[in-house]
């Protein structure tokens, strides 16, 4: 981690988990494709539902990257036994509560689905699917630790394993149970909920492979300095996730006024969305166990060689994704729901997107370099700035004026002033960085 050259070394940890989100990515969008067989209403419960998976990831990668990104720096500071604590306390406390979300969103499911944008024809559907994703949300919460934890420790191999075994399985199980056994949209939730056990599984087990930071129960021994640890590695994800369910509730408020077609045409767009930063999350975190430990080790000219690295690639890639979809976004669009009113709507979002989807290279990869390097309050207010401080607003405030357009237009709108506020931000951090070198030397 501090020795050899940084670009094939974030390679070498990058590709596994690009591998794992291009197949988790196919996954979420052979879900939408299925799940679009059924009916616009269908397809618009998903992209209703997302608020809840959102709330279930923030908890994953609050746990997971507060106690990963302390990992990577105690293992950097041959502190194993703090290292062996932060691993426990983060996994079963997202365990812990997976269960309290579990028993609150069932106890509250009706409303829950109300208050994230259902409507009348969309709510049998949505109540039919969060039940089920409500049931698997402790291991899906844990799931997500477990995945981070291995990235930073540099075992991105098996997370890999984890999560496209658990994706593949439930592109087979989709099909079977929402066609054959004719579950509906409740046979998407199962194939779900099941597969992540299976992910959920795996990643245990390659946590306790020998050379890997074990999950012991006698390990877990909670206290105000581990979470205060966790806490400030594991906020901005936190703040980033969070704010991201503020964000799809937020669409979906605003789209609802339109009818199903345009909850259905905004939730594809957010697969497609997801699918088109797959390369920048896979950079970001292959970055993210390199920046740790050379942050610790105060190896900062590799950290800034790193960050560049990343931002040049991730940069290229989107630029030419960005294009091909522009071109293509009715085709795509029409692939998960062939509605004519949902591919107008969504592939004016997805053009609008495309135009500023190249910026968020530099906007992901200072927020997880901030991140890790533990500048919370700069890398929970950036986090917080994209889905959350301008597009919220954005998402109130333009449907009024200018109708279904304000809606399609407040992610890229948002994603232009977060960039404009990541340039400084980022910079600052640099020269920091340089300062302490220099005064080291």
């Amino acid at each position: 981690m501090t020795r050899s050259p940084v670009e094939p070394l974030i390679c070498r940890l990058a590709v596994p988990t690009i591998i794992s989100n291009l197949v988790s990515t196919f996954y979420n969008m052979a879900d939408t494709y299925y799940i679009g067989r059924i009916s616009t209403s269908a397809s618009a419960a998903v992209g209703v539902s997302f608020a809840l998976m959102a709330v279930i990831q923030a908890v994953g990668f609050f746990f997971g990257q507060g106690s990963g990104n302390n990992i990577s720096k105690e293992l950097g500071k041959q502190n194993e036994r703090s290292a062996a604590t932060l691993a426990s306390v983060g996994f079963f406390s997202a365990l812990l509560a997976g269960c309290v979300i579990m028993a609150a969103g069932l106890l509250f499911l009706e409303p829950l689905a109300w208050a994230l944008g259902s409507t009348e024809t969309v709510l049998p559907y949505s109540t039919a699917y969060m039940r089920l994703i409500l049931i698997g949300a402790p291991w899906m919460a844990a799931s997500f630790v477990l995945n981070n934890q291995l990235r930073f420790e540099g075992s991105a191999f098996y997370g890999m394993i984890g999560l496209a075994s658990g994706a593949v399985l439930n592109i087979g199980l989709d099909p079977l149970f929402i066609f054959v056994f004719d579950m509906g949209i409740a046979g998407a939730a199962l194939a779900t909920i099941i597969s992540q056990f299976v992910s959920f599984t795996l990643l245990f087990l390659g946590c306790a492979r020998s050379g890997n930071v074990p999950i012991r129960l006698r390990n877990f021994r909670p206290s105000f300095a581990c979470y205060r640890m966790i806490a400030n590695g594991g906020t901005p994800s936190l703040c980033r996730q969070g704010v991201a369910c503020v964000a799809i509730l937020a669409l979906n408020t605003a789209a609802r006024p339109f009818g199903d077609a345009a909850i259905a045409a905004m939730a594809i767009v957010s697969r497609l969305s997801h699918f088109t930063n797959f390369i920048l999350i896979g950079f970001g975190q292959g970055f993210q166990p390199v920046c740790g430990f050379n942050y610790g080790a105060k190896l900062y000219d590799r950290v800034k060689r790193a960050f560049r690295f990343c931002v040049k690639v991730t940069a290229v890639f989107l630029v030419v994704l960005s294009v091909a979809e522009f071109f293509a976004a009715p085709f795509l669009i029409e692939l998960f729901r062939r509605d004519s009113e949902v591919v107008r709507i969504g592939s004016t979002a997805l053009r609008l997107q495309c135009l500023t989807f190249p910026l968020a290279s530099w906007v992901t990869i200072s927020n997880m370099m901030m991140q890790t390097t533990g500048k919370v309050f700069r890398a929970s207010f950036l986090g917080l700035a994209r889905r959350g401080i301008f597009l919220v607003p954005f998402v109130l405030l333009l449907p009024p004026l200018i109708g279904i357009l304000g809606v399609q237009a407040a992610q890229p709108v948002s994603d232009l002033i977060s960039f404009a506020i990541a340039i400084p931000l980022q910079c600052s951090l640099l020269r920091e960085m340089s300062r302490e070198q220099a005064a080291n030397r």
